[in-house]
């Protein structure tokens, strides 16, 4: 274990700005570092809760908090540290009350792809999939309705989607179409070895690691299983490659705790996939120029 801070794990993210890791405490609204950049803390107050997170070109963080996308900007080193106000982007599936943005990712071409979850008693399968652009706006994706939207995953190329029910039993696989936000060809990609989809990532191999019941198992790109990793002291919830040559894989458990593989679990990985970054309106590919 590196660390543990805050009370929940939640998405883990590799900031290659920044060169740390990032992940959202849900229950204390907290969003944590490691390791934290010089001149700035491990963890950051915001004013509200997010489950989900991105990394933007312009160095700012897009999340997703409870029903609404949002964006923040971080302190600059040596600034004083004050709580994260988020500017709303977006109000996702506004007329129903019970459903909740639950997992998501930025794909290869700038876009946020995301789900939402029945947070109510029902859990009846009212949520759906996502992309959002500030150049299209918010486009729903034609893959089943689900109970919790999970395992959302590119693959390195950018052009198949990873996703699933965390109430179902198997991970998905589809053609994806990032300019039109049309996917096809929707097959299923492998059977859950444990009940319960969590958060998904695939590295430069086409290998998927695959977080479910927390145990994070890892599939070739056949999805055939190759190893199954379980956290001694708490379940795993979310899973990142970072760190130079984005060689190192970490591991962030449910209660907060950040851990690194040890090094004959570590030794002949192959490598990660660079998050793909979304494209907001003060990167420098979407800002205008001046003469």
């Amino acid at each position: 274990m590196l660390l543990r801070v805050g009370q929940a794990g939640c998405a883990l993210r590799w900031d290659a700005m920044r060169q740390c890791w990032r992940w959202p405490d849900p229950s204390g609204s907290q969003l944590y570092a490691w390791p934290a950049p010089p001149a700035m803390p491990s963890g950051l107050r915001m004013l509200e809760s997010a489950r989900v997170m991105a990394c933007c070109a312009s160095g700012r963080l897009l999340l997703g908090l409870g029903k609404r996308l949002g964006m923040v900007d971080l302190p600059q080193p040596g600034q004083p540290s004050r709580p994260l106000q988020a500017q709303v982007l977006i109000t996702v599936d506004a007329a129903e009350p019970r459903t909740s943005i639950s997992d998501g990712c930025a794909d290869r071409h700038g876009n946020f792809v995301f789900g939402t979850a029945n947070t109510a008693q029902d859990q009846r399968p009212i949520g759906s999939f996502y992309q959002y652009s500030q150049r299209h706006g918010l486009r729903r994706l034609a893959l089943p309705a689900v109970v919790k939207a999970a395992s959302i995953a590119l693959s390195p190329d950018g052009r198949r989607l990873y996703c699933a029910d965390a109430a179902a039993g198997a991970i998905l696989q589809c053609d994806y179409d990032a300019e039109r936000a049309k996917v096809s060809n929707t097959t299923t990609f492998t059977d859950l070895l444990e009940p319960g989809a969590g958060a998904a990532i695939a590295d430069s191999q086409g290998n998927i690691w695959s977080v479910q019941g927390g145990v994070l198992v890892q599939y070739d790109s056949a999805g055939q299983v190759q190893q199954q990793i379980a956290l001694a002291r708490e379940a795993a919830a979310s899973v990142a490659f970072g760190g130079e040559g984005l060689a190192q894989l970490l591991v962030l458990g449910e209660q907060g705790g950040l851990y690194g593989l040890p090094p004959d679990l570590a030794r002949g990985l192959a490598p990660g996939v660079a998050d793909g970054l979304f494209i907001d309106s003060g990167s420098a590919s979407t800002a205008p120029s001046h003469a």
